[in-house]
């Protein structure tokens, strides 16, 4: 007979949470089963679904709710850039039922899963939840969950071929913009809104003597963004500054947001880079002569 260390090694193996058919396929006993409870090896979900105690808490409410976990906060668990979003995504299947549980913050997403892979660990798959996020939370989520996808080498060509058929018409058209170089989703983010203005934007340009930075508008405007995980203390932001006075012998202007900027303050950002274009920050001379030599 399989012992509770046994049973937690198998419910690690189909992801981390299973139904009690799955483990007594496996060779575990309903006795085997309640004596891994008993010995704190795996948690009892609700009736007739276990998990390993390590499982987070957005799955276990999901699983709670009598579905598993979608749209936004499956593709968050999964490691991929999301916007904020309020409460956990729960998709329910067509013959499920929503389950009464506290605390229940469940956003629930019924549509059809026909075709798509079954859930894994309490997640649906990747594909699943981007095609969620295009029908939930609007087209700016999606390209950065999108940018996000492709930068970590998540998802195939078939697989980009066959999602960009599967959301809304009106959001088809972000696929020719998405990139796979993002550094973050500020970065998409940035370049989803400008592009909205029709602003071209280029992302990670390597620039002699300073690096890659994160964008470069026209020429020579560089929009430098910190993100909240990455810019902290005094060394690095002396490495920022480092940067930015390299830069400028070389005709560069520069751009710095962080985080709550891009994500709060918007309004600010669009003001200072609409600024700095409309003063020509973002042309070289010989930039800015041929444009108005080619003026019809």
């Amino acid at each position: 007979m399989l012992d509770p260390q046994d049973i937690q090694q198998l419910c690690v193996s189909l992801g981390g949470v299973a139904h009690t058919r799955e483990l007594t396929a496996k060779g575990a006993s309903r006795h085997a089963l309640h004596e891994a409870v008993r010995a704190g090896r795996l948690d009892r979900l609700r009736m007739g679904v276990y998990c390993v105690p390590s499982l987070d808490t957005a799955v276990r409410s999901a699983i709670a709710h009598g579905g598993a976990l979608g749209c936004a906060s499956a593709a968050q668990r999964a490691g991929l850039w999301v916007m904020p979003h309020d409460g956990v995504h729960v998709w329910m299947t067509a013959t499920g039922h929503e389950r009464v549980h506290s605390p229940c913050t469940c956003v629930v997403h019924w549509d059809e899963g026909v075709g798509l892979p079954a859930p894994h660990g309490g997640c649906v798959s990747l594909f699943h939840a981007l095609k969620q996020i295009a029908q939930c939370c609007g087209e700016e989520a999606f390209f950065v969950a999108l940018e996000s996808a492709l930068r970590q080498r998540r998802i195939s060509r078939t697989v980009l071929a066959r999602l960009k058929t599967s959301v809304p018409r009106e959001i088809a058209p972000l696929f020719a913009l998405a990139a796979d170089n993002a550094d973050s989703g500020l970065e998409s983010l940035i370049r989803y809104r400008l592009a909205r203005l029709g602003i071209a934007v280029a992302g990670q340009v390597e620039v002699p003597a300073v690096g890659a930075v994160d964008l470069i508008i026209g020429d020579r405007l560089i929009v430098e963004l910190d993100g909240k995980e990455n810019h902290d203390g005094a060394r690095k932001r002396h490495k920022d500054l480092r940067r930015d006075a390299l830069a400028a012998p070389l005709g560069f202007e520069v751009l710095r947001f962080d985080y709550p900027m891009v994500m709060f303050s918007w309004g600010l950002v669009e003001a200072a880079i609409l600024g700095k274009i409309s003063a020509g920050a973002h042309e070289t001379v010989a930039g800015r002569r041929m444009r108005a030599t080619t003026r019809p």
